[in-house]
């Protein structure tokens, strides 16, 4: 009797800490928080447009900190949870206002990044460009803790730095601008990928706000017939489904590219080790299948590329396609000296290889030709 009374002790004081009504606000406080928030007014729309130029800036100039400012600023996330809350207190008119008010929001936000972009004379694809255009199921999971988070934050008696938290994790002001540039750059790429990872934040973050609300048994606003309800459940589930499937697919790409891009450095590091001659970049294209080697200093012959390319099969590389290139440097060069060359800002690995440092790497290239026809001559005329 004893170990079942401390049994249920535990679990009540396990049941206490996790408990959401301990510091639960009143229903008409958090009511009134959620339609405040939600509401398309001047002050709101001067913030959403500040916002907008500010992430898009930041999307332009690659800057993460810029970025999270405007994602700390961005107003989208208010009608969003409001559209969670009142399908969960069946309160019809309040979801039809929110959902009015962020459609407002989602056509001024990418008018404005897309006149943005036009204007804009960089039309560069950076890395946080990129980032937003292959959304995965780490996205989904991000917009389904980031929404019981928001939501938890907004109902509580004291504010605290939830919201801001959540709205940087889920980072709903990004996408709508890398739309924008999708519009203005004519990507139709870009546009899809980016309004696909804002439909997942926009719809999890809801979905997850309108459970947590029903967890919390606030009251509902009017009686909906058993029909309508159920519909309502089909038409979310099914609508879950179709917007977690493409994220799947997403990922396993992500997951089968990240285990070949690793596979191939440790390829390169432990096979392409020679004394007179370095790896002096690499490039592996995923959509082809094939690896570029680049080689600088002592040639090597025959046999032995036949040797690197029959131990791609043992580093699960037997599909990829190698291609070597060699730039000999002549017999005069020390090995110290080839490796000075590659040193010298010179060497990508392939995990950073872009089309940008492709050109760099070109015309560093050339000049070392030059170099070493000018030390040839120099040498002949001693």
């Amino acid at each position: 009797m004893k170990e079942v009374n401390e049994k249920q002790s535990i679990w009540s004081k396990i049941r206490q800490i996790f408990s959401l009504k301990l510091d639960l606000a009143e229903e008409d406080q958090i009511e009134e928080g959620i339609i405040s928030s939600s509401k398309l007014y001047g002050t709101n729309m001067c913030i959403l447009i500040c916002s907008i130029i500010i992430a898009s800036i930041g999307l332009n100039m690659n800057s993460i900190a810029t970025i999270i400012g405007a994602m700390l600023i961005s107003p989208l996330m208010g009608p969003i949870i409001a559209i969670g809350y009142s399908i969960a207190t069946n309160n019809m008119k309040l979801a039809k206002t929110a959902l009015t008010n962020l459609i407002l929001q989602i056509i001024i936000a990418l008018a404005a990044s897309t006149i943005y972009f036009c204007i804009s004379p960089i039309k560069t694809e950076t890395s946080e460009i990129l980032n937003r255009v292959y959304p995965t199921i780490w996205d989904v999971l991000i917009a389904i803790f980031g929404g019981i988070a928001g939501i938890i934050g907004i109902t509580r008696k004291e504010k605290s730095n939830v919201i801001p938290g959540v709205s940087i994790a889920t980072a709903l002001m990004p996408p709508i601008c890398t739309a924008g540039f999708g519009i203005a750059t004519g990507s139709i790429e870009h546009f899809a990928g980016a309004m696909y990872l804002f439909l997942i934040n926009s719809f999890f973050i809801g979905l997850t706000a309108a459970l947590v609300t029903k967890i919390l048994k606030l009251p509902v606003k009017e009686n909906i017939k058993n029909k309508t309800t159920t519909h309502i459940k089909i038409a979310i589930t099914v609508f879950c489904i179709v917007m977690i499937i493409p994220s799947i697919i997403f990922a396993i790409n992500v997951a089968q590219d990240t285990f070949l891009r690793k596979n191939v450095d440790k390829y390169i590091t432990t096979e392409f080790s020679f004394n007179n001659t370095k790896v002096l970049k690499t490039n592996l294209d995923v959509k082809d299948n094939t690896l570029r080697v680049v080689l600088i200093g002592k040639k090597l012959d025959e046999e032995e590329i036949g040797k690197l390319s029959n131990k791609k099969d043992s580093y699960g590389l037997s599909k990829t396609k190698l291609t070597i290139d060699q730039s000999a440097i002549g017999e005069s060069f020390t090995k110290e000296e080839i490796e000075q060359i590659v040193e010298n800002d010179i060497y990508y690995d392939n995990s950073t290889f872009q089309t940008e440092e492709n050109k760099k790497i070109d015309e560093l290239e050339k000049e070392i030709q030059a170099l070493k026809s000018e030390i040839n001559q120099i040498k002949v005329a001693q």
